[in-house]
């Protein structure tokens, strides 16, 4: 087929669908269609496949933009109503490099307000809907990537992530995502960025329908870092030490996991015990109960030059008016707030936080000691099997009522590993199951490699509706 059928294809796609899920919040088609009569016109002068594989690894591939991130003339306001007027005039870093390598940027997706909750929802271009079942989140904050992805309406999506937000929507969305290890690709151009502290926590990854495209979109958006990662090491399944961890141990801030999620897991376990004929060994690490805590403080605490982490309340004001959160909490009570209410629980949320200075302290440590105590167990060749989330795609809204679920995911950032989020197939409900898996720092190609082995056995992504 040429590039111009496939673009169309995918323009067509979205345009059947996004009307119901409300993912893609800007399209740049007319665009990406002149870019796919470049790409034929390219592969018409003949300038043979080695060539064009070598330079341009990506050639007419459609993706799609988390909106947190600048894409050329799209706009760029993270679902802050005060940034509606802002429009990217250049390329984040990844996008640029995705754009060197061939791809086709069709659109600009959705987002949770400032990219800090797990619905994407926001003021400024409203909610994204699960495409397995309208009435169920996509997760967040890449929420509109999980929706697009899963939809069918893009091949690749570019993602971010300092506590779950590639992770969950890959999870609700039944699709594949990747948290690389800290510091290997870069999180330029995208708003809000990281500062201080946080910029250890924050990462850019990718997010594919397919196991094998995490790798190769990977090795784009790292660019010279991927040098870091042990990509080219081929990785025998037999040899890796499998472990499994059921739950975090039973935090009184988080759901239990639910039971559809145990039961994926554990055939997971069986699949791989019977079939590469190792053992995996069950494991309970105490302090994964306080995720939550941990991550909190930890997001919060100073750097080495002793610089304040950024303040939520302070971005929420985007260098303009500084942001009350309790007046906001009043106006959103009588519908005159223009921010989200999970926004405004998080000022809120950060200025009790603040309070307890010797309780963070203990946290920081406790977290520091975590990471070292996960750095023994995972090793050279160790990979974690994890829940993704302690329950199934929820309902609108109801995130508010448990907040902190998000702690399955967070707890890796703090600790700067790996994880790739793999899907298992569909539960009774018909929504998508899912599992983390996750390795030492640097060693991503042994949570790409099995996400394959486990695409193979459980079938990966399943195209919603077919139930």
């Amino acid at each position: 087929v040429t590039c111009i059928e496939v673009v169309e294809a995918y323009v067509e796609r979205t345009k059947e669908v996004n009307p119901l899920i409300n993912a893609v919040v800007k399209d740049r088609f007319e665009e990406a269609l002149q870019e796919a009569r470049q790409v034929d016109k390219l592969l018409s002068e003949g300038l043979g496949d080695d060539y064009l594989e070598e330079k341009f690894p990506l050639l007419g591939v459609p993706v799609t933009v988390k909106e947190a991130f600048s894409l050329h003339g799209m706009p760029n306001t993270s679902g802050l109503v005060s940034r509606r007027n802002v429009v990217a005039t250049s390329d984040a870093t990844v996008v640029s490099r995705l754009k060197q390598a061939g791809a086709i940027p069709l659109g600009v997706t959705n987002c949770s307000e400032l990219c800090m909750w797990y619905e994407s929802s926001n003021r400024v271009y409203g909610r994204t809907n699960n495409p397995y079942d309208l009435q169920r989140i996509v997760g967040g904050s890449s929420g509109g990537e999980g929706g697009v992805l899963a939809a069918a309406c893009s091949v690749i999506g570019v993602g971010s992530d300092i506590g779950g937000s590639i992770r969950m929507p890959a999870f609700f969305n039944g699709v594949f995502g990747h948290k690389p290890t800290t510091g290997v690709v870069p999180n330029d151009g995208q708003f809000p960025n990281a500062h201080g502290v946080r910029t250890s926590y924050l990462c850019t990854g990718p997010m594919c329908r397919y196991a094998e495209d995490l790798e190769l979109v990977l090795r784009v958006m790292a660019g010279p870092g991927v040098s870091k990662l042990k990509l080219n090491e081929e990785v025998s399944l037999e040899k890796i030490k499998f472990h499994c961890m059921d739950h975090d141990g039973g935090s009184v801030f988080v759901s239990p996991v639910d039971k559809e999620l145990l039961e994926a897991q554990k055939k997971v376990v069986e699949h791989i015990e019977s079939d590469l004929g190792v053992q995996v060994q069950r494991v309970s690490i105490h302090k994964m109960k306080y995720s939550f805590q941990i991550w909190s403080a930890m997001m919060s605490s100073k750097d080495s030059d002793g610089q304040e982490a950024q303040r939520f309340t302070d971005l929420l004001g985007d260098h303009g008016k500084p942001v009350w959160p309790l007046w906001e909490l009043m106006k959103w009570l009588v519908g005159m707030s223009s921010h989200t209410l999970p926004a405004i629980a998080l000022g809120l949320t950060e200025k009790v936080m603040k309070l307890n200075h010797s309780g963070n302290a203990k946290l920081v440590s406790m977290g520091k000691s975590l990471k070292e105590e996960m750095e023994a167990l995972l090793g050279q060749d160790g990979v974690l099997l994890y829940p993704s989330h302690p329950t199934i795609a929820p309902k609108h809204h109801s995130p508010i009522c448990m907040p902190f679920n998000f702690a399955y995911t967070a707890i890796f950032n703090i600790l700067g590993l790996p994880v790739t989020q793999c899907p298992l197939g569909l539960g009774s409900e018909g929504l998508p199951l899912g599992i983390q898996l996750v390795a030492a720092a640097y060693n991503d190609h042994l949570t790409l490699a099995v996400a394959r082995y486990l695409e193979q056995a459980f079938g990966g992504w399943v195209v919603p509706g077919k139930v």
